[in-house]
Formats: structure tokens, sequence, C-alpha cells
């Protein structure tokens, strides 16, 4: 498995293009905005994209969502359902932001707890992690050791809760009972920032010490 970070927009939002080495499928994962910049890169690396991976759906993490997948023909999967409410509002979230309008959309899948994704040869486990947004879900490759979390955890934090429908013991459950006990050895991208592993958040981070 291979990956690149793109950092998107203002908010340095981290667009994930996720591929398999030996088939040279991809996926793009919460794709916050800048299409051409995200494309130029598929181009670059010589993927073929087929589907767009949302882990919830805050602007920042789904502005170029809908417009990517009319350009690349891929579908969209993910988030799960309890964030309709957020991906219908996105022209209001749009303007209050600055951004340029991004119109509500409706994803070709929803995704649910234990849902499997195909990458190529890889395969990817959903897990609902509520607490951010209530419909927040993460990807798990279990051989890679490997997640891409969204906003969930960061390297040396953890997301906000104080958002519509956050609820911050939500989240801090997902994280002690769902993440960390993946184990120590599985490293993660986040929605900003640096990567990290469960193993170094379990230790060193002070909101879930």
């Amino acid at each position: 498995m291979k990956y690149k970070i793109i950092p998107v927009t203002a908010f340095k939002q981290n667009c994930s293009l996720v591929w398999c080495e030996n088939t040279c499928e991809a996926a793009l994962v919460d794709p916050g905005g800048e299409a051409d910049k995200l494309i130029d890169e598929i181009k670059q690396q010589k993927l073929i994209v087929s589907q767009i991976l949302l882990t919830h759906g805050h602007l920042d993490h789904v502005g170029a969502a809908a417009e990517l997948a009319q350009r690349l023909q891929v579908p969209i999967n993910g988030p799960s359902i309890e964030d309709n409410f957020l991906l219908s509002e996105l022209p209001a979230h749009s303007r209050m932001f600055g951004f340029e309008e991004c119109q509500p959309f409706t994803p070709d899948r929803w995704l649910q707890e234990d849902d499997q994704i195909s990458i190529g040869n890889m395969c990817f486990t959903v897990l609902h992690c509520p607490g951010h947004t209530p419909g927040h879900i993460v990807f798990i490759n279990h051989e890679a050791s490997f997640a891409l979390v969204g906003d969930v955890i960061f390297n040396g934090s953890v997301g906000r809760s104080d958002f519509p429908r956050g609820d911050h013991q939500q989240l801090i459950d997902s994280i002690r009972n769902k993440l960390l006990p993946l184990g120590d050895n599985i490293t993660f991208i986040p929605g900003h920032g640096a990567i990290s592993t469960f193993g170094n958040e379990r230790k060193n981070n002070p909101f879930i010490r």
C-alpha cells in the first residue's frame, strides 16, 4: 500500500491519495477542495481512482467531493447517514467560511460499522466513531496496520466536539473503545497535521491518557 497526503484549502486539511501498488487502483479520501490540484497529483502518480471516500460531512473534508466524482466518473462512499444533515447544509457552510459555494449532495453509498471497502488488492474495514460528528467513520487496513481517522484523533490532540451534534464523551469513547484496542502499531493519517500511531497517542496524548 502507498499513500500521499495532499493538504488542501486554508484549513490545511489532509486529503489522502491511497493506492494499491500492484494494481495502481486508488481512492481519494476526504477531498476538501482544490480539485485541480488533486487531479494533477493523480495524473503525476499515474493512478486510476475508483472511488472517493469520506470520513465525515464537514465542508473542509467534502468540499471538492461532488466535483471530483463528476470529473473522474467515480462514486462517493461514506460517511455514515447520520451526517446527512451536514451535507444538506453545505451551501450555507461554504458561504460562512468564504468557500466557493459547495452544492449539497448525497453519497452513492452510506457506510456503517463493519462495511468493507476494497481498493485494488487492499481491504479497509469501516468503524463508526461518532463524537466529532454523529456519522463520522474511520477506515482501517488491518494487514498494513494503517488507518485513516479523519478528525477523531490527531497527533497530540482530539477532534472538536463543539459543532452541532458533537459529543465530547462520545468522541473519547470512540477513541478508547474502538481505536486504541486495535494496537499500538497502527499508523494513522489524521484530518489535519502530522501522522502518528495509536501507541504514541495512548502514551502521550493529554486528552486520552
